[in-house]
């Protein structure tokens, strides 16, 4: 490893670091000049932009006479330097854009080393250059690293605020605008999922949620809310393998999945759906996992639920109501347990029959009666409509 060339009389340096300042000017215009013909990017900035990075090299070259006096001051030194550029320049300039810049600098500095160092004292400046130049180098990282933490700060802040919002059905006109700044695009099809949130830091949680997500092709929007991880992810194709790829972020447990639908204005009914699924989950032990909201309809309603009794009411007892042989039908294949034979017995009618009507409730209702599970939800709805009583039977 070379080792820096030893440090020569006081006197020396500080004529060096005297001359320095008298061509620092001179320096910058080179400096800024060789940036316009070798970096496309720099010749297309705005005029604002442009002249805090002419501030920024300026300041840097100035900053090179102050640590070539007192290398101890490093740091200091350079973090001046960058305190003449505003935080939003991190914005505008990328740190890979950044490193040009500083190499362009050095470039033009170290051919320039003869202009303001005596013969004698040509070799120690150019290393000092190159040993000022990591010192920049490490500050303009730190810039960046510290910018890269607030806006990710600021970002998971606002997130929260995104989903907070959903979740209590807040859906002002700013939501979207909120969600676009997090870096929501508005995809076509969007699904609320919620479950335990695992025992761990929450902001390792929603990360995770956010990684598989990303990896599943998604955009995701994160939350915890009362121990519940919220997730809203949204996707143009193939959300149910969205759903499946995110259950890993999920606590064991029963995790819910809301219906797919069109946009976070949207989600924000869906959500609530989701949320009384999931108190009323624990009355389906071996349900599948994730489980849909509209496949724990019966026991929302049961639990108090009223829009999945409307629901009920709705798409099952009122289409049977209008059709009474239908619900005549369904209620004897409920009370023998879907066995067409025995239905067809007492109703006094062919098995066939009770089978055409079988499908007929199907189609109409979207259940089928064959199906033990799918039998509860239309006894649960018939039962629920006849209580609400806002039908009459024909």
């Amino acid at each position: 490893m070379a080792t820096a060339t030893a440090r020569p009389p006081a006197s020396r340096v500080a004529a060096t670091a005297r001359k320095v300042d008298q061509v620092s000017g001179l320096l910058s215009t080179r400096a800024l000049r060789r940036m316009e013909e070798t970096l496309p990017w720099f010749q297309t900035m705005s005029p604002l932009p442009r002249s805090q990075v002419g501030l920024l090299v300026q300041a840097g070259v100035q900053g090179l006479a102050a640590w070539i006096r007192d290398p101890g001051a490093g740091p200091t030194i350079s973090a001046d330097v960058f305190a003449v550029a505003p935080q939003e320049l991190t914005r505008v300039i990328s740190l890979e854009q950044t490193v040009q810049l500083v190499r362009v600098a050095v470039d033009v500095v170290e051919e320039s080393v003869e202009e303001f160092a005596t013969p004698a004292m040509v070799a120690w400046a150019r290393d000092a250059v190159l040993r000022y130049s990591r010192e920049i180098a490490f500050a303009s990282a730190q810039v960046y690293a510290r910018a890269a933490e607030q806006r990710g700060a600021w970002d998971a802040r606002l997130e929260a605020l995104v989903v907070d919002a959903i979740v209590r059905g807040d859906v002002s006109d700013s939501l979207r605008s909120r969600a676009s700044a997090v870096g929501w695009s508005d995809p076509a099809h969007v699904v609320v999922m919620a479950g335990s949130a695992p025992p761990d830091d929450t902001e390792r949680v929603l990360a995770h949620a956010r990684r598989l997500g990303n990896e599943a092709g998604a955009e995701v929007l994160t939350g915890v809310q009362t121990g519940r991880l919220v997730v809203i992810a949204g996707a143009s194709t193939r959300i149910q393998r969205v759903t499946r790829a995110l259950l890993p972020a999920f606590a064991d447990g029963p995790v819910v999945v809301g219906p797919v639908v069109d946009g976070l204005v949207d989600a924000a009914t869906s959500v609530q759906d989701v949320f009384a699924a999931l108190r009323a989950v624990a009355a389906r032990p071996g349900g599948p996992r994730p489980v849909s909201a509209d496949d724990l309809l019966p026991e929302r309603a049961l639990a108090g639920d009223t829009r999945a009794t409307r629901t009920l009411v709705g798409t099952v007892y009122v289409a049977l109501v209008a059709e009474p042989t239908l619900l005549e039908t369904a209620d004897v294949l409920i009370d023998n347990g879907g066995a067409i034979e025995a239905a067809a017995r007492t109703l006094f009618v062919h098995a066939n029959t009770v089978r055409y009507r079988t499908r007929r409730i199907a189609e109409i209702s979207g259940y089928d009666l064959a199906n033990a599970r799918e039998r509860y939800v239309v006894q649960t709805a018939i039962a629920l409509g006849r209580m609400d009583g806002t039908t009459d039977e024909l």
